[in-house]
């Protein structure tokens, strides 16, 4: 399993990204992935690279679909290869 983590700015679609944001979340929420949105970015856990870019593409169009003329995408990928990893398994290593 793959933990991402993911920005998507879509440029020359006005101020307010809020449904940009929105669309972006119901695409990965409609793949079934288990996801966690935060203020700044959204993390994601995929089965594999191929997977995580396949979404990445569906939500990059989205973007270009609501209007955006450019789109950055910022991505942190954790590939940890000694055992299954988690968004909860992260949070959990910290709170507890």
């Amino acid at each position: 399993m793959l933990l991402a983590q993911l920005s998507v700015y879509p440029i020359g679609a006005g101020v307010s990204l809020g449904r940009h944001v929105k669309k972006g979340v119901r695409i990965i929420e409609e793949s079934g992935y288990t996801y966690q949105v935060g203020g700044m970015s959204t993390s994601v856990e995929v089965p594999d690279l191929k997977e995580l870019f396949e979404l990445l593409e569906k939500i990059r169009q989205a973007q270009i679909d609501e209007g955006a003329e450019r789109v950055i995408i910022e991505l942190k990928v954790d590939d940890r290869r000694d055992k299954n990893s988690t968004l909860q398994g992260k949070i959990d290593s910290v709170t507890s």
